[in-house]
């Protein structure tokens, strides 16, 4: 299962960069495979595992914000290891000249 999902402190001005960074911090620190970038932060294991990392995520920022924003996107394909890398290997194949 691969969810990407974006954590967002409200309520504590424009500047959200040292909150999100507390959000990443956790999932980097999982051991899962993931990938962030300037949308999202995508994890990938299984449905538990990355369910309590996406938790903890929220709460990290919620430590420190009063109030939180999160919006997830799952693809749940049992089975399916490596999709962060596949995925994007393949629609890089179709591109390919």
């Amino acid at each position: 299962m691969i969810v990407a999902f974006s954590v967002t402190p409200l309520g504590v001005g424009e500047d959200v960069g040292e909150y999100v960074a507390d959000a990443v911090r956790v999932v980097r620190e999982s051991g899962l495979p993931n990938r962030t970038d300037a949308m999202f932060t995508s994890v990938e294991g299984e449905w538990d595992e990355v369910m309590d990392v996406v938790r903890r995520a929220v709460a990290a920022v919620e430590a420190r914000a009063p109030r939180v924003s999160l919006v997830l996107k799952a693809d749940i394909r049992p089975g399916v290891t490596d999709g962060l890398t596949s995925k994007v290997e393949t629609v890089e194949r179709h591109l390919a000249p």
